[in-house]
């Protein structure tokens, strides 16, 4: 793409992880500065800069400088900066690292919207549940190198469990992971913390079987559910490794 190739870059939005945005400029200054580089007609961009605050949920802080706002607030601020001038292609970078709940939340609401809006997105992430949540076709990497890739469902098949089970024990003492390696289709066992985790290889009645065996061996326990394999079992499959930052 040549420096002066307007056109195409009036299409596309960047977002980075690193937030970029003038200290010296107040939350709209900024928006408008860098919706202003593409959209010239004031109205016009009068309008696309109150529908990116309102995306972002902005509202409150639109005469707040950089330094007024906290770490959350900030990448909303660099997002509506990157989007103000409505793209049909956005880049964005780990938008939600390091932030509080409310704003990950609020950002994650906002990308949906554009989605549905009918933007084009390729988001980077670690965050697998909000891959679920936002993405139609995913990338697994490793190393630089496509490991995996396809919908959420057809990466879920990858896994060669079928299903796991989480069991709060309230006493884990009392539990024998061997003889629940002896009960039928299990893959895995393991405690993490206080939770006994159970992958299953395959099977329709794991839940029951395993319901019947605690009620015999007089374990008590708080909670207990079961899951499909999760993108992060997945990753961690594939790779051999946990998700890292």
């Amino acid at each position: 793409m040549k420096p002066d190739s307007y056109e195409i870059k009036r299409e596309l939005g960047v977002i980075f992880q690193e937030v970029a945005v003038f200290e010296e400029l107040t939350v709209y200054e900024n928006i408008d500065y860098f919706c202003g580089l593409y959209v010239k007609d004031k109205e016009t961009r009068k309008k696309y800069i109150e529908d990116a605050i309102e995306l972002v949920g902005l509202e409150e802080f639109r005469k707040f400088y950089p330094k007024q706002l906290s770490g959350g607030l900030l990448r909303r601020l660099n997002i509506a900066c990157g989007i103000a001038h409505k793209p049909k292609l956005i880049f964005l970078d780990e938008p939600t690292v390091a932030v509080d709940p409310q704003s990950r939340n609020n950002i994650l609401d906002g990308i949906e919207k554009l989605r549905n809006a009918g933007a084009t997105i390729v988001y980077t992430t670690h965050y697998m549940e909000e891959v679920e949540i936002l993405c139609d076709r995913i990338i697994i990497l490793d190393k630089g190198k496509v490991i995996a890739e396809g919908t959420a469902d057809e990466l879920k098949s990858k896994a060669s469990i079928e299903e796991k089970v989480t069991v709060e024990i309230k006493n884990k003492e009392s539990i024998s992971l061997d003889n629940i390696k002896k009960l039928s289709n299990v893959d895995t066992v393991n405690f993490d913390n206080n939770n006994l985790i159970i992958s299953y290889k395959k099977g329709e009645n794991n839940l029951g079987e395993l319901i019947d065996y605690l009620k015999k061996e007089n374990i008590i326990y708080n909670k207990i559910y079961s899951e499909r394999p999760t993108l992060n079992d997945v990753f961690l499959e594939l790779t051999g490794k946990e998700l890292r930052d």
